[in-house]
């Protein structure tokens, strides 16, 4: 039996965009002619995957059916969910439809997520797909690359979870890492009847209403809408918290493959400096008295530039009416204006700057620093600077 693919699909983004009232889902954000739900996709397409199920909302619905269009993608369920209830009535709801037989192999991935080495992933996949009950439960693991607050993690004993721990503080991090902690991926794989079995014994109200939105729903052009009525009644709960920390039987799949949800710009910009050179255009480097800047893409009210200062180089100290920066540290040890404060970065700090925040970048050293930057917004012209001081006489 095939292994089916639910993509959960509901995420609004909200982080990326804290303060807009408009923003986009980060799963159909175009970083440069492909989206994270479009990888997404394609990752999908292999020989273990049967057709794909997408859990999302009405809202993303056009969107949803424009990616499967564009990845040449025929056959798929769609199920709607007509409120926002979290992921555990989300992930059940999607395994109650009924062309889904009891014993039926489930592999649940967010639509937002980057990850490379797909064949690893896959293998471990299939390697497993033996081992599933109709009790149990696997979940991958990622090896961690450093420590980091913005993932959850997991602890293991024999290769069974014994402890999550949600997005801990980074030295937590650091002695769960050297305990042999994995980011928690929130890739989950299971039988049909484990989710049921689970949610009967853990979350009764949960599984009684999903299971009458299930059966109640109306179904036209392979989209299932579920029942309103129903699907509000049941407990807004993630299924980490729902069915995760209530069960024993938990099994661990541990990759050491490239991982990253891009949830936050620093996660981005560091995308953007790995893969450089498929942004880069000559006739976007512009050359300033402090050093140099590249924009290397321009998003959907989001502009992401390299910016390189010489030693002793010195930007002028301003302000910006229409935009915020973020601004990751790649090289060297940049001296930092922030409103009254002055710092010092290292490679790998971040900085936020706010629309209206009087800044500056100065390179007090003998060596080059690099700056990955992204400017969010909806002018994002060099127009929108008001210099307060500035070396080159550019007041």
């Amino acid at each position: 039996m095939k292994i089916r693919p639910v993509i959960l699909c509901g995420g609004a983004g909200t982080r990326l965009w804290p303060k807009a009232k408009k923003h986009q889902a980060k799963q159909f954000i175009d970083f440069g002619n492909w989206t994270l739900l479009g990888k997404t996709l394609e990752r999908v397409k292999a020989s273990i995957f049967d057709a794909p199920i997408i859990s999302t909302n009405l809202k993303y619905l056009r969107q949803v059916k424009q990616h499967l269009k564009k990845h040449k993608i025929r056959k798929f369920k769609i199920v709607l969910e007509p409120a926002k209830r979290n992921t555990a009535p989300a992930i059940l709801s999607t395994a109650l439809i009924k062309d889904i037989p009891n014993e039926q192999p489930l592999m649940f991935l967010a639509a937002d997520h980057l990850i490379e080495k797909i064949g690893l992933l896959n293998k471990a996949i299939k390697k497993n797909q033996k081992k599933l009950t109709h009790n149990n439960i696997f979940i991958f693991g990622i090896k961690p690359t450093m420590p980091s607050s913005e993932f959850g993690y997991f602890l293991t004993k024999n290769n069974k979870v014994s402890r999550f721990v949600e997005k801990p503080k980074e030295a937590k991090a650091k002695q769960i890492i050297s305990k042999k902690g994995y980011w928690n991926s929130g890739m989950f794989y299971l039988r049909k009847d484990s989710i049921i079995n689970n949610f009967k014994k853990h979350q009764p109200n949960i599984y009684q209403n999903c299971n009458k939105a299930v059966t109640k729903a109306k179904y036209k052009s392979n989209v299932y809408y579920l029942n309103k009525q129903a699907f509000t009644k049941a407990t807004a709960k993630s299924f980490d918290y729902a069915i995760l920390e209530k069960t024993k039987d938990i099994n661990a799949i541990k990759l050491d493959i490239p991982w990253s949800d891009l949830g936050s710009w620093k996660e981005i910009l560091k995308m953007y400096d790995k893969d450089k050179s498929k942004y880069y255009k000559k006739s976007n480097v512009y050359i300033r008295p402090w050093g140099k800047y590249t924009n290397l893409f321009v998003g959907k009210n989001f502009l992401i530039k390299e910016l390189y200062v010489k030693p002793k180089g010195i930007l002028s100290l301003q302000k910006h009416y229409h935009r915020s920066e973020h601004w990751l540290v790649i090289k060297g040890n940049p001296k930092i204006t922030l409103n009254k404060k002055t710092f010092i970065k290292k490679p790998n700090e971040h900085i936020f700057i706010n629309v209206g925040s009087i800044h500056r970048i100065e390179n007090p050293g003998k060596k080059p620093v690099r700056i990955m930057e992204s400017q969010l917004g909806s002018i994002l012209k060099e127009s929108d600077i008001v210099r307060y001081k500035d070396k080159y006489g550019r007041v």
